[in-house]
């Protein structure tokens, strides 16, 4: 099984390791650009992203998780959390290279989702409280 987490905290890693690279390389990074930026009702849209990238990523985490049988054993339970944790993460990865792309202004909300894509490292202690949760 430990083979399995590692296997799956070296896809986390790689994920983490990409956008922050890419960040670095197309975001250009600086103080100045780190700012708040003003918001209007053009831009608004930019600011749901990550909030609904957090909210959906979640939500469809929990739903995957609700499909597996209760009465099965942790190391089978083990690829279906791999297959929704790698959807939780393609979704925040998602977000933040749309507010990369499309709107760099905002690029403060893109390295918040970072910051939570790194939060969701998997531990066995953490896929373990997950399974047996659901």
């Amino acid at each position: 099984m430990t083979e399995k987490i590692k296997a799956l905290q070296i896809i986390h890693l790689a994920i983490c390791i990409g956008t922050i690279i890419a960040y670095y390389i197309i975001g250009d990074l600086s103080l100045e650009k780190l700012n708040i930026p003003i918001i209007d009702s053009s831009s608004i849209l930019y600011l749901a992203i990550p909030v609904l990238a957090f909210v959906l990523s979640s939500i469809l985490f929990k739903v995957q998780l609700k499909q597996i049988n209760p009465k099965l054993k942790l190391e089978d339970k083990l690829p279906i959390y791999q297959a929704a944790s790698i959807m939780r993460w393609a979704v925040l990865e998602g977000a933040a290279f749309i507010i990369l792309i499309f709107k760099p202004d905002f690029i403060l909300f893109g390295i918040l989702l970072i910051v939570c894509l790194l939060f969701l490292r998997p531990t066995e202690e953490k896929i373990t409280t997950d399974l047996s949760d659901q």
